[in-house]
C-alpha cells in the first residue's frame, strides 16, 4: 500500500504569522482576527493593511494606506494599448497573468528588492490588478475602459463603476467588500504556494504573483467557481435540482462547490457568502440562490444516505450565484478572486523573503519517487533510431 502523502496535504513546510485555518471547527483566522469579525467591522482596505503589516491600522495609517491605493490604481496607457491589440476572445485571466508581467517594465525601483520596496509592490498589484480586470471586460467588449468613480471611493465602489460604468449601491457596493473580504487570504492553498516557492528562488514580486495567477486559473482551485455557474445554468430551475445531482453523484460525477481539502465542516465563508447571495438574488429577483441551497440540501442528503458520509459547501458554491445575481460575467469569477487574494499573495511573499520566524530555506525542492517506465527504472538501453521498431 502506498502510504506517500500525494500533493503535499497536511505536510507543514513553512511557518506563517498571517493565517490560520482550523478545519475541523470551521474557523479562518487573519493575523489573530477572526474572519466574522472583520466581516462585520473590516474594509477590504483595512484588512489588506492587516495582513500586510500585521496590525489592524489607526485612522491615520488607514487614510494614507487607502490613498497609496487610490494613487496607484491608474493603468499606463501603453498596457491599455496592448490589452486593445489582444484578440477579445482571450481568456481574461491569460490577460491578467501576462499583463501583470509587463507592470516590471513600470518600476523604477527594480533594482531594490528590500522589504519597504516590496510593500510598494503589493501596494501597486493591489490597487491595479481591480483596474486590469475592469479594463479588460470592457475592452473584449468593444467598450473603452472607464476611468476611476474618484478618490474618495473604495476599492469595491471603484472596481463595480470600472466594470459596469454606473454607481453602484452602497449595499451591493458593502455587499462586494465584504467578498473580497473573505477571499483575501487561505493559508497555503495552490496559489500561494506557488507564489511563496516562486520567491524561495528569489524572483520578483511580479513573477511571484503572475504564477500564482496561473495556479488560480485551473478548475480545482479558482476556476471552481465558473464551473459551479455552469452547472447552475445547466439545471436552470429550482425543480430539476434533486435529479440532476442525484444523476449526477449515481453516474460517479462530483457536485461544484461541495466538499472542501481543509474543512471537515462549513467552510466559514460559504455560510456568509449565502446570506449574500439570498440579499442579492431577492433583490434582483433572480432564481440562482434558491438552486444553489437545494444542490446543497441535496448532495448533503444524497452523501449521508448513499455514502455514510458528510459533505459540505465551499467558498465557491455561494459566490458563483452572487456574482451572477449582481450581473457580474462569469468568466470575471476567477479574475476578481484574483483581485482579492493578491492582498494574501503579496504578503506571502514578502514573508518568503523576509521571514522574521524559522528561516526559510533557499529553495523550496520536494523530493519524487521515480517510478521508471516498462524497462526497468534504470534499465533501458540506447538503440540507434534507424534500428528501432515500433515495439521499441
Amino acid at each position: 500500500m502506498d502510504t506517500r502523502n500525494i500533493g503535499l496535504r497536511n505536510i507543514e513546510v513553512a511557518d506563517t504569522k498571517i493565517c490560520s485555518i482550523d478545519g475541523e471547527n470551521g474557523k479562518l483566522i487573519y493575523r489573530g482576527y477572526d474572519i466574522f469579525d472583520l466581516v462585520n467591522h473590516s474594509t477590504f482596505e483595512e484588512t489588506s493593511y492587516l495582513l500586510l503589516f500585521g496590525d489592524l491600522p489607526d485612522k491615520e495609517n488607514l487614510k494614507e494606506f487607502s490613498e497609496q491605493l487610490s494613487n496607484a490604481r491608474d493603468l499606463p496607457q501603453s498596457i491599455i494599448d496592448n490589452m486593445k491589440n489582444r484578440s477579445k476572445s482571450a481568456r481574461p485571466m491569460d490577460v491578467i497573468q501576462s499583463t501583470i508581467s509587463e507592470l516590471p517594465d513600470y518600476d523604477l525601483d527594480m533594482n531594490s528588492d528590500i522589504k519597504e520596496a516590496n510593500i510598494k509592490r503589493a501596494i501597486k498589484l493591489i490597487a491595479k490588478i481591480a483596474t486590469l480586470v475592469a479594463a479588460w471586460d470592457r475592452i473584449r467588449k468593444g467598450n473603452e475602459p472607464v476611468q476611476l468613480f474618484g478618490d474618495d471611493a473604495n476599492h469595491a465602489t471603484n472596481f463595480l463603476y470600472m466594470l459596469t460604468d454606473e454607481i453602484p449601491s452602497k449595499e451591493e457596493s458593502r455587499i462586494f467588500d465584504i467578498s473580497l473580504i473573505l477571499h483575501a487570504e487561505h493559508s497555503f492553498n495552490a496559489s500561494t504556494f506557488a507564489a511563496r516557492e516562486i520567491a524561495s528562488t528569489r524572483a520578483h514580486m511580479y513573477a511571484c504573483i503572475g504564477g500564482a495567477i496561473g495556479a488560480l486559473s485551473g478548475e480545482l482551485h479558482g476556476g471552481a467557481n465558473i464551473q459551479v455557474m455552469k452547472m447552475l445554468l445547466e439545471i436552470g430551475n429550482v425543480d430539476n435540482v434533486d435529479k440532476w445531482v442525484k444523476t449526477r453523484l449515481d453516474n460517479g460525477g462530483r457536485v461544484m462547490g461541495m466538499g472542501h481539502a481543509v474543512y471537515k465542516t462549513t467552510d466559514p465563508r460559504a455560510d456568509i457568502l449565502a446570506r449574500l447571495s439570498k440579499i442579492i438574488s431577492r433583490k434582483r429577483n433572480t432564481p440562482w440562490y434558491d438552486i444553489t441551497a437545494k444542490v446543497e440540501d441535496i448532495t448533503k442528503k444524497y452523501m449521508r444516505e448513499h455514502k455514510k458520509q458528510p459533505i459540505y459547501p465551499n467558498v465557491d458554491l455561494y459566490s458563483a450565484s452572487l456574482y451572477y445575481s449582481m450581473g457580474i460575467p462569469i468568466e470575471l469569477n476567477t479574475p476578481i478572486f484574483a483581485l482579492s487574494r493578491i492582498a494574501g499573495w503579496t504578503t506571502h511573499v514578502i514573508e518568503e523573503k523576509f521571514a522574521e520566524a524559522a528561516p526559510r530555506p533557499a529553495l523550496y525542492r520536494p523530493k519524487a519517487l521515480y517510478v521508471g517506465k516498462y524497462c526497468g527504472p534504470m534499465g533501458c538501453e540506447y538503440i540507434p533510431i534507424n534500428n528501432r521498431s515500433e515495439k521499441n
